[in-house]
């Protein structure tokens, strides 16, 4: 009984323990056992010899199971972490091709759009001249667009990109925004902010205001807008605010201008918002209007 128990004590210390402090356990265990048998009576060497053997046995086969148990353990995690890898890249690549695939659709009916309204005025004789503003403003918006396109293709394509040769659009942008989107025929009223942001703040306000002023032409055509852009200082620390509110359209259309909305846009903005460690609050109003309300830190996060 008394071997037994020793052999189990060993086996818990070798399960927990570091190969230091069993080493040690067992010179001590050792060390003992020789002296006891100097001193005990005849016959309990032998004992002693086969509890030192056992022990040491014992402490052994604890360490290599704890060790195995280790590296499957490890091995486990390594292959948890590659499959995640592998998800990762081939949502990467997929997005990748998507990106492509969506250039080269687009890219063609822009580059039409953009080449029927800069020939409008030499195709079609007598038009007013507003028209023919209107015209080339179309022309102007839709170049702009195919040239944003031809640049995130760029980064897309080229991994060793070292960033776009134009500066991104920021808080001195949402103005010209907000100009284009009454020229389609949307009342929209704008409070302009001229405060020193971060480029990745003022890039991430502009994409928020760009896609829920996209929004409301899609879904609330004519309803009347208002873009609001300031800065707040609060306990929490600086923040930018983004705020687009829109009533409800003057009249049902009596076609969506899209079929089936994905919801994609919503999704992107909380995206934008949360990669800049701030937070994005949409969503319809009593009146049959729609919210957008952003909040950006214009500190720096450890998250970021």
């Amino acid at each position: 009984m008394e071997i037994v128990g020793y052999i189990g004590l060993c086996l818990a210390l070798g399960l927990r323990e570091r190969r230091r402090t069993l080493l040690l356990v067992w010179l001590a265990t050792a060390g003992a056992n020789v002296g006891l048998g100097f001193v005990a009576p005849h016959g309990t060497s032998a004992k002693n010899l086969l509890l030192t053997i056992l022990g040491g046995v014992a402490l052994l086969l604890a360490v290599a199971l704890r060790e195995r148990y280790e590296v499957q353990r490890r091995l486990a995690e390594q292959e948890t972490i590659s499959e995640a890898e592998r998800e990762r890249r081939t949502l990467l690549e997929e997005r990748a091709r998507i990106a492509r695939e969506l250039h080269d659709v687009v890219a063609h009916h822009m580059s039409v759009i953009t080449v029927q309204a800069d020939t409008a005025a030499y195709r079609l004789d007598g038009l007013p001249a507003d028209v023919q503003e209107e015209f080339t403003s179309i022309a102007a918006t839709a170049r702009e667009s195919l040239g944003e396109m031809r640049r995130l293709l760029g980064v897309l394509r080229n991994e060793e990109a070292h960033g776009e040769l134009m500066p991104q659009p920021g808080l001195t942008r949402i103005g010209q925004l907000v100009e284009a989107t009454v020229r389609a025929g949307m009342p929209v009223e704008f409070t302009p902010c001229d405060a020193d942001v971060p480029e990745a703040v003022g890039l991430s306000a502009y994409r928020i205001v760009q896609e829920a002023l996209a929004n409301v032409v899609r879904h609330a055509p004519g309803a009347p807008t208002q873009v609001s852009v300031w800065d707040s200082v609060s306990a929490d620390g600086a923040r930018l605010n983004v705020l687009v509110v829109n009533g409800p359209p003057p009249e049902l259309p009596a076609a969506p201008l899209e079929e089936g909305g994905t919801g994609h846009g919503l999704v992107g903005m909380r995206e934008r918002a949360r990669l800049a460690g701030g937070t994005l609050d949409a969503g319809p109003l009593p009146d049959g209007g729609f919210r957008v309300a952003a909040q950006l830190p214009l500190t720096d996060k450890e998250s970021l």
